[in-house]
């Protein structure tokens, strides 16, 4: 089913049941390229400005994809949905808090083969362990330097923004969003966790280095053991850039040990390559409410690999986080990438 004449017309009957259905491989759709490799079949603003048992829909900040196919969803205002993998209606939601019982500002999602969550707040940071009814499980260890200044050497709201396994769920990553004090702007740490008779214990670290002007909003790992890196900016009144990168970490630098990252000889960071620069989809018939270089695009956070794998086809679910903003917008994209 084609997306474009039903999304760029939402009704109440859209909000009730949306699909994004993938089409056809990258490279089947010329008019629906982003770039060689990355081709997007659909978008669904269905959910943006919604409610669901009185709790607001959106704010999205990372996406997972659960063990029965359905999505997870968590928003950094404190709330974990579980949203239908065809509509995207949500079925579920649930009330996160730490310890205390104080909000979180929840960036990060994993979830475990066993069901249970691993979301990561950038506040502290820290990531923690929640059952599918929100009780707190377990708390993973965070290497000091890592820690907002004072405690540590990283910037508020700058800290853990993705956060995937690694294929075989035996090693768990996050990904920093900017940079240390001391470390050169724009190379960022990648901080990974080994499990270790039931818990997590700190492991090998990397340095990744952004473009210029972009963080990092999202780290997923694919099928064979590389990771897909969304980096993302925005400059007011121009809009937003949000590029989706391939990262190999195989042969970079264990940086742990490292006290300031500079570039410096000796140091080899995670290699990249573009998969595409977003700004180049076709719009589809998007709608923007600011300024926008291409009127698809908004506050691209949340991203998980759905489905393929064969021959290197991924299909990938990706949300924009609206922060409950009435110029934004809670929009869905379905994108098939060949690797």
């Amino acid at each position: 089913m084609r997306l474009r004449p039903l999304l760029a017309t939402v009704t109440a009957a859209l909000a009730a049941a949306t699909c994004l259905t993938a089409a056809a491989p990258a490279n089947a759709q010329r008019g629906n390229a982003c770039s060689p490799s990355v081709s997007i079949e659909g978008f669904s603003d269905a959910l943006d400005k919604t409610t669901y048992e009185g709790t607001f829909v959106g704010n999205f900040s990372a996406l997972a994809v659960n063990r029965d196919g359905r999505i997870a969803a968590v928003s950094d205002r404190s709330a974990l949905f579980t949203l239908d993998r065809k509509t995207l209606r949500p079925a579920s939601v649930v009330p996160l808090a730490d310890e205390s019982g104080a909000a979180l500002d929840s960036e990060g999602l994993a979830v475990d083969r066993d069901g249970t969550r691993l979301v990561a707040s950038e506040t502290e940071p820290s990531i923690r362990r929640y059952a599918r009814d929100g009780r707190i499980l377990d708390r993973l260890p965070v290497p000091d330097v890592l820690r907002v200044a004072p405690a540590g050497r990283a910037t508020s709201n700058q800290t853990f923004e993705g956060l995937t396994f690694l294929p075989g769920r035996r090693t768990l990553l996050a990904g920093m969003e900017g940079s240390l004090a001391g470390d050169t702007t724009g190379i960022v740490r990648f901080q990974t966790w080994e499990r270790q008779r039931g818990h997590f214990a700190l492991d090998a670290q990397y340095g990744y280095r952004t473009d210029t002007g972009l963080n990092v909003s999202e780290t997923t790992a694919t099928p064979d053991g590389r990771l897909l890196v969304l980096e993302r900016g925005f400059t007011a009144g121009v809009g937003n850039t949000v590029r989706l990168y391939l990262a190999d970490l195989r042969r970079a630098t264990d940086t742990s040990g490292i006290d300031t990252l500079t570039g410096q000889s000796g140091v080899r960071l995670v290699r990249k390559t573009l998969l595409a620069d977003l700004v180049n989809c076709p719009s589809l018939g998007a709608q923007a409410k600011q300024p926008q270089p291409n009127p698809l695009l908004d506050n691209i956070e949340g991203l998980a690999v759905t489905g393929g794998g064969a021959h290197g086809r991924l299909n990938l679910l990706l949300v924009s986080d609206d922060n409950q903003n009435p110029v934004q917008i809670t929009r869905f994209y379905s994108l098939r990438v060949r690797l």
